[in-house]
């Protein structure tokens, strides 16, 4: 139980970096490319959070307090739930046999969480963001819940650990590079980023941000930085072979790879449009999952061939 305390403190330094991360690709907002801007911009996360801390909480007309704040945290709370079953090296908070079916689970629950945030302020943006966030989840989750699949059917098992002892001779995400590909978009949709970010977008006001203020907003940002985080992990530990690695101990390739895949992911952000809900369901269903079905039955027959 004790590695529950450092694994939280892990996985919160590693939402900081995404914000830095964040706020370093941010030339749009930088103003300028000089040596003084750029350090303002590396401190420009910890300037918010400063800010975030002092600003005082807004209310609405009649909100459902409880159902506002259980959604204001659910975020954050969900990625601490997933960061539990991701090795960092050799170490693990809960080395659960099915710990991938432990990540899928915990990723739904973000459905009521992220919804639970727009309804609960009882106001207009806030739950067209909640909804937006509930169509697009119809469209990714079929497709990561089979790119989850892929890497447990080589494995032969559902443990995370034993899904990156698996991997000793040859990456999964090499031979199975689709459903790496898919659970990579799954990661930016469960942080609500890149184009998968109409549920805060500007043309509703911020939508599920739209009310939130002070510790409230600050707790949702670092519930979005610590999903990518978590899933960044994930990642590295289902297709990137984990804490494998010459010279430097496992821990240090977890944290480096998944800080790597955390970078690209940030890069992204505002390289790619923001895509409507219904069309991320179009593409969910009818390209990405006949794709990751595909990837699974390779992956299946490759496996039978073997055995």
């Amino acid at each position: 139980m004790w590695a529950v305390v450092p694994a939280a403190a892990v996985l919160l330094v590693m939402a900081l970096a995404a914000a830095v991360l964040d706020a370093v690709f941010d030339t749009a907002a930088a103003g300028g490319g000089g040596t003084a801007v750029h350090g303002r911009r590396w401190s420009r996360p910890l300037v918010e959070v400063a800010r975030l801390m002092r600003q005082r909480g807004r209310t609405t007309v009649e909100p459902d307090r409880l159902l506002w704040r259980i959604g204001t945290a659910g975020p954050l709370v969900a990625a601490l739930l997933m960061a539990a079953v991701v090795p960092v090296g050799g170490t693990v908070v809960a080395d659960l046999p099915v710990g991938i079916v432990w990540f899928n689970a915990v990723d739904v629950t973000l459905w009521a969480a992220v919804w639970l945030a727009g309804w609960g302020p009882n106001s207009v943006y806030p739950l067209i963001g909640g909804y937006r966030f509930v169509a697009q989840a119809l469209g990714y989750e079929l497709p990561l819940m089979f790119a989850l699949t892929a890497p447990a059917v080589a494995a032969g098992s559902l443990s995370v650990g034993e899904v990156v002892r698996a991997q000793q001779g040859l990456w999964f995400a090499v031979w199975m590079p689709v459903a790496f590909v898919v659970f990579l978009g799954a990661v930016a949709a469960l942080g609500v980023w890149g184009p998968f970010s109409s549920p805060v977008g500007r043309d509703a006001a911020g939508g599920v941000l739209a009310e939130a203020a002070g510790v409230d907003r600050l707790l949702l940002l670092t519930g979005r930085y610590a999903l990518l985080a978590a899933g960044s992990g994930m990642a590295v530990a289902l297709f990137l072979g984990g804490g494998a690695g010459p010279w430097l101990p496992g821990w240090a390739w977890s944290l480096l790879k998944t800080l790597a895949v955390l970078a690209a992911l940030v890069a992204l952000r505002r390289r790619l449009p923001v895509l409507r809900p219904e069309r991320i369901v179009r593409l969910g269903w009818l390209v990405a999952l006949p794709a990751v079905l595909l990837q699974l039955l390779v992956v299946s027959a490759v496996v039978v061939a073997k055995g």
